[in-house]
């Protein structure tokens, strides 16, 4: 495949991301935007500096022969039609999270990329953090032994302030706490603890808040996850704090543990256990999507569709592991009891 040539769907904040990104792939460009809002591609060009066509229907854009690959930065509820059109139209895909407001509508999503023999990735891309990728890089390195137990937290107070906030609040696109943005910290866990979850228990409540108070969901959840081997987890997402972005991670292990950028490790002689020890690196700090690791997901995309392979960290099978989790602890928080993620098919 020559060079990628990126169609983006939806032009919001999170597109606007995606498009800055992209000018830093080797081998992909973006060439041209679908918007329900009519733009004057003069007008774009002298925005990002690219030219761009725009388009107002999404048929269009995928009758473009130009175009290889959709991105897809549309609020969630329209993720999974657009994704299944992009397949049909033998275009690449690149989801944002989440994939789809439903687990049947995430397998309809699957059935069409494989019938169509089109890659695709999604949006976790956390994992491509510099952060993460080092915890990561430590757990394969044996750093901590064998994990046992993890916390992975996400606190961020999505209000009136925040760009999603007007669609973000209606039940039908935001979903709930865990779909709109816990999910980068329950598919951050899945990604650390590595193995399958067998169960799930989920509670959520709500800020009394009037900020929140437009919400149609509850805007606080936290998760207790039982895997297959017996060890635990807990994930909380909260959408609804008044605080600064905070992305906690704790991991415990049989020969040490981290939390956060802090670390301890019986592996290292000298060591002191009743000391962290600092890891200096790149946190994940910040909601805004500007400051979010897009640059190195989006080479891995542009480079696995171009070796005609899935892409590594956040290939769908990967993604649709973390949203079949999701959606079981959404289930359980929804009726109150524990849930088998087996359940959820």
């Amino acid at each position: 495949m020559s060079e990628m040539k990126v169609g983006i769907v939806g032009y919001g904040w999170a597109a606007s991301a995606h498009i800055e990104a992209f000018k830093a792939v080797n081998g992909a460009t973006v060439t041209a935007i679908c918007s329900r809002r009519e733009h004057d591609p003069v007008e774009l060009e002298a925005r990002h500096g690219l030219p761009l066509s725009a388009y107002t229907d999404f048929q269009a854009m995928l009758a473009d022969s130009e175009v290889t690959a959709v991105d897809i930065c549309t609020p969630p509820s329209l993720h999974a039609e657009l994704a299944i059109a992009a397949a049909n139209a033998g275009k690449h895909v690149l989801i944002e999270k989440p994939i789809a407001m439903s687990f049947e509508d995430c397998l309809r999503v699957e059935e069409a990329l494989k019938r169509n023999g089109v890659q695709s990735g999604v949006c976790f891309e956390c994992r491509f953090s510099k952060h993460f990728s080092l915890v990561r890089s430590m757990i394969d390195q044996g750093v901590f032994g064998d994990l046992h137990y993890a916390e992975v937290d996400y606190y961020h107070g999505i209000g009136p302030w925040y760009g999603q906030f007007p669609w973000n609040i209606k039940k039908e696109h935001g979903g709930s706490a865990l779909l709109t943005a816990g999910c980068h910290a329950l598919d951050a866990l899945l990604y650390f603890m590595d193995g399958k979850v067998e169960e799930v228990t989920s509670y959520s409540t709500r800020s009394k808040s009037k900020t929140f108070a437009p919400y149609e969901y509850d805007t606080a959840s936290t998760t207790i996850l039982r895997f297959e081997d017996g060890r635990i987890a807990k994930c909380a997402a909260i959408v609804d704090c008044l605080q600064p972005y905070y992305f906690h991670l704790h991991l415990c292990g049989s020969q040490g543990s981290i939390l956060d950028n802090k670390f301890y490790s019986e592996k290292y002689e000298g060591l002191v256990k009743d000391k962290w020890s600092t890891l200096h690196t790149a946190l994940i700090d910040s909601g805004d999507v500007a400051d979010h690791p897009y640059e190195p997901q989006f080479q891995e995309f542009a480079d696995a569709c171009k070796e005609g392979r899935p892409m590594a960290r956040t290939d769908y099978t990967a993604a649709l592991e973390s949203h079949r989790v999701m959606f079981a602890a959404d289930l359980s928080a929804a009726e109150g009891r524990p849930v088998k993620v087996s359940e959820i098919r």
